[in-house]
């Protein structure tokens, strides 16, 4: 909790402010994905209903090594050869496994950015079959991202362009699920002074460190500055 409350101080810091969240509260609560398991629970439920997902045991290193399963460019994930999908359930009921989407290759998946335009994604190329439940009975990263979207009635979502094609794979279980699609603004990343992109690793980037260091909001929220560029 106290990395949460740290969190909070720092975009408060920074210059974000917000009607409704786990620390002023608000009718969509609760906001911790910890206390909205029902949520997913019953999205996944309705998506093997609709024969939208299937259980897989493949590992990351297995999808990998297989020769024909190049990478999307977002995130570095391999697409997915379709080892599993006709595989008979039974064979793996006892077996630890993943739920992955199943997705109509060659599909087109597209979209109008609010800051980058008209956006088109195919399926079987950019992305494959994905994720949605993983083998340890979390829900995986896409999935959580959607059903906390819908079930708090977001209309508008802002991330950086890195997450474009999980965008195209989002909209894909928006419409298994018969939810409104909310509209997309990617925007351009913060970087650093070598041009790579702040993650985690980087804590010396952190707003917390450069608050020790004695900078200001004001100093990092526009371009041109010695630490960030491209960001706001």
């Amino acid at each position: 909790m106290e990395f949460v409350d740290a969190m909070l101080e720092d975009l408060r810091w920074f210059g974000f402010e917000w009607g409704e969240g786990p620390d002023v509260g608000g009718k969509f609560a609760p906001y911790n994905q910890s206390g909205r398991m029902d949520f997913y629970r019953a999205a996944l439920e309705r998506l093997r209903v609709g024969n939208f997902i299937y259980p897989c045991t493949c590992s990351r290193k297995d999808i990998q090594a297989a020769t024909r399963a190049p990478h999307a460019n977002d995130d570095d994930e391999p697409v997915y050869p379709g080892t599993c999908r006709d595989y008979p359930r039974y064979g793996i009921a006892s077996r630890k496994f993943n739920w992955r989407f199943r997705v109509s290759s060659g599909a087109m998946v597209s979209f109008t950015d609010g800051n980058l335009g008209e956006q088109k994604f195919v399926a079987g190329r950019d992305f494959g079959d994905f994720v949605v439940w993983r083998g340890d009975d979390v829900p995986a990263y896409q999935l959580a991202c959607v059903v906390d979207d819908a079930t708090m009635q977001i209309t508008e979502v802002v991330r950086g362009y890195d997450l474009l094609v999980s965008t195209a794979r989002q909209i894909l279980l928006y419409r298994a699920l018969n939810w409104p699609v909310p509209d997309f603004f990617h925007c351009e990343l913060m970087l650093d002074e070598q041009g790579l992109r702040l993650a985690k690793r980087h804590d010396a980037l952190s707003l917390r460190s450069l608050r020790q260091q004695g900078r200001t909001p004001e100093s990092l929220r526009y371009p041109g500055q010695k630490y960030f560029k491209n960001c706001f």
